[in-house]
């Protein structure tokens, strides 16, 4: 059977978590956390053989790259055995270790997806910010390891926008414009490097992006770090996963900081929960209270400075930078359609306040701009688009675009890559020099 007749495989990699399924699904097959455990005692034995016994340094180098775990197992193995190391291969949005990565794709397709990747088509996603170098690798890992027919590598903002778009289109009964519709600003934010995007017509305003320094992880780290400052004891094994649960599981975003303080200690019974667990060392029972920790976490995207002193401009500001360094002509269209994108946008409330804050800025501006020219500006419509697959738009909106008949098309081919080399994948073949 041919490859375009069976649906295509997305794989979406981030820093804390990878998403993979086939195209056409509604949601992925598999949500695995992006870490490796392998097992180094191998190497080390390897190398303490004599170069004379050729055989056993062989056997030893095939023990090492066989036996390594990845996603929830791989964290199981490292809190159960000693022997293992746990690895990341991706920091910050960007792959830091080829030879992991390719160890993470391999056990993703043949032990999770179970399928042949020469039977398959691929659509992988990238960074807004990846280097045309880190495409070609990943070019040349498909293409030479796994012999693949064909690759799309897409930029995940603008699969993100289309998420959202074919999201709401689903659910709307209304007829809208497909391309208005694929410009706007996508708010990316996961367990690491977050980014603000714009994309006008599907295609991504480059030199307007902009990076925001916390992410997901930075909120586990303060809730961590407040439980410990009020005296909460936590196992020190487990206090960066119970930290991590309890931001997901309890975290809210507040309107007023203050008001929200006064609040938990007017009704401390209302709003402060408990969390019971066993000492796994141990097995002696335990209790922690979670009271202001539920709304300072996520406040740091709004009020950066209780977490760090190196960096003090609030998300919202950071979104109108964004709005302000595009084209004129286009800020309008971008105000209006401001997509959420990410597991840390999750929040309770979290669209609302956002969304609040940037329509105070603009309305500021505005007012501003009518007094001092004596002019009526017309108002600018500022909208947050909040929707249940926030955490997995990059996954669906691949699951999306793979499962058109266009996207074979606009895949890079075998043919192509044996042909012209690894350097076929610095361009995209929709927007021919644009990354």
């Amino acid at each position: 059977m041919d490859a375009t007749a069976r649906p295509a495989i997305v794989i979406d990699n981030g820093t804390g978590y990878s998403k993979l399924g086939f195209s056409g699904n509604s949601e992925p097959s598999f949500t695995l956390p992006t870490v490796v455990a392998v097992n180094e005692s191998f190497l080390d034995q390897k190398e303490l053989l004599s170069s004379a016994n050729w055989i056993a340094q062989y056997n030893a180098g095939v023990m090492a790259d066989l036996d390594y775990f990845i996603g929830d197992e791989a964290l199981s193995r490292l809190r159960s055995s000693g022997l293992y190391t746990s690895r990341s291969p991706i920091r910050h949005g960007q792959v830091d270790d080829w030879d992991t990565m390719e160890r993470f794709w391999q056990q993703c397709i043949f032990n999770y997806l179970r399928c042949n990747p020469e039977e398959h088509y691929f659509l992988l996603t990238d960074s807004p910010v990846g280097s045309p170098e880190s495409r070609e690798c990943t070019g040349e890992i498909m293409f030479e390891t796994f012999n693949v027919p064909g690759l799309y590598i897409s930029v995940q903002s603008v699969l993100s926008l289309s998420a959202g778009y074919a999201y709401l289109k689903s659910i709307s009964d209304e007829n809208s414009d497909p391309l208005s519709d694929m410009t706007g600003v996508v708010v990316d934010i996961g367990d690491g490097a977050p980014h603000i995007v714009p994309v006008v017509n599907g295609y991504v305003i480059g030199s307007s992006i902009k990076s925001f320094p916390f992410s997901g992880s930075d909120v586990t780290q303060f809730v961590l770090q407040l439980l410990q400052e009020r005296g909460e004891l936590l196992p020190a094994e487990d206090s960066l996963d119970i930290s991590r649960k309890v931001k997901e599981m309890y975290c809210y975003t507040c309107s007023d900081i203050v008001k929200e303080f006064k609040k938990h200690d007017k009704k401390p019974d209302k709003y402060i929960k408990h969390w019971s667990a066993i000492k796994p060392k141990t097995g002696v029972p335990y209790t922690i209270d979670i009271g202001y920790e539920r709304f300072l976490g996520p406040e740091i995207f709004f009020n950066p400075e209780i977490y760090s002193a190196d960096f003090s401009t609030p998300l919202p500001e950071l979104i109108d930078s964004c709005v302000q360094s595009a084209p004129i002509d286009t800020r309008r269209a971008l105000y209006k359609n401001i997509v959420l994108s990410g597991g840390s946008t999750m929040f309770k409330d979290f669209h609302k306040r956002l969304q609040n804050d940037i329509k105070k800025i603009v309305d500021d501006r505005v007012a501003a701009t009518n007094a001092r020219h004596r002019v009526e500006v017309k108002p600018i419509e500022v909208n947050v688009v909040a929707h249940p697959i926030q955490s997995y738009a990059v996954w669906f909106g691949g699951s999306v675009a793979a499962s058109t008949p266009e996207f074979y098309e606009y895949c890079h081919t075998k043919e192509e890559y044996e042909e012209h080399g690894a350097s076929i994948c610095r361009t995209s073949p929709v927007f021919k020099g644009m990354y």
